[in-house]
């Protein structure tokens, strides 16, 4: 069995749970994904599985060894290949659905967060800031960033201004509110990284 899916971001709503009080909801399109390739500790040195994202009415032009690639495991090339670990048996051309994720459970979900641009101190690394009143001329600027004597150069992972957002971040564990097999949806408690239209790796926690 797999331990996890692609899906790709659809959008937040809103629902509600057994006693009648709203929950937010992130819907997402998870599967099908088709194994690509098997790789195994003998050949490759660990086992995992390598699976493509199926995306309806989206065409994907490979390149010659690519083509072989999708070729061996009877698959049509896909835009999105991650791989995850798997117990139990598998084989190249299988698929896996959402319906292999019970309402209840918790998921893993991984993405990349929106990107923010630039931004200070204030708004990236939550500073305080000085004062705004008395005639302080100190509002949002960072302060010192370090002695001169020693060790006279500014310390490595020092908190300053810099590019927010983009990076890979993960939500750990959001609950199965529903699943629908035929149109390939899961819906989960809570929000999860990204844009609308990222794609995510949804792991069974």
């Amino acid at each position: 069995m797999l331990r996890g899916l692609i899906g790709k971001k659809i959008g937040m709503t809103q629902g509600f749970d057994a006693a009648g009080n709203a929950v937010p909801l992130t819907v997402i399109q998870a599967g099908p994904c088709t194994v690509i390739q098997k790789k195994t500790e003998e050949r490759d040195g660990y086992a995992a599985l390598q699976v493509g994202f199926v995306e309806a009415g989206r065409k994907v032009k490979p390149g010659k060894a690519q083509t072989g690639h999708f070729k061996k495991s009877g698959s049509p090339a896909v835009a999105v290949l991650r791989e995850f670990a798997f117990d139990g048996e598998a084989k190249e051309g299988d698929q896996f659905f959402v319906d292999m994720f019970e309402i209840g459970e918790t998921v893993h979900v991984t993405g990349t967060s929106k990107g923010k641009g630039f931004a200070g101190v204030v708004k990236r690394h939550h500073f305080r800031g000085g004062a705004d009143t008395h005639g302080s001329m100190f509002h949002r600027a960072p302060g010192s960033i370090g002695a001169s004597s020693y060790p006279s150069r500014v310390v490595r992972g020092l908190r300053m201004g810099g590019r927010m957002g983009h990076a890979r971040a993960t939500v750990r564990n959001l609950k199965v509110f529903q699943t629908d097999k035929e149109q390939n949806l899961l819906v989960l408690v809570g929000a999860v990284p990204g844009p609308n239209g990222g794609y995510l790796l949804i792991h069974k926690a």
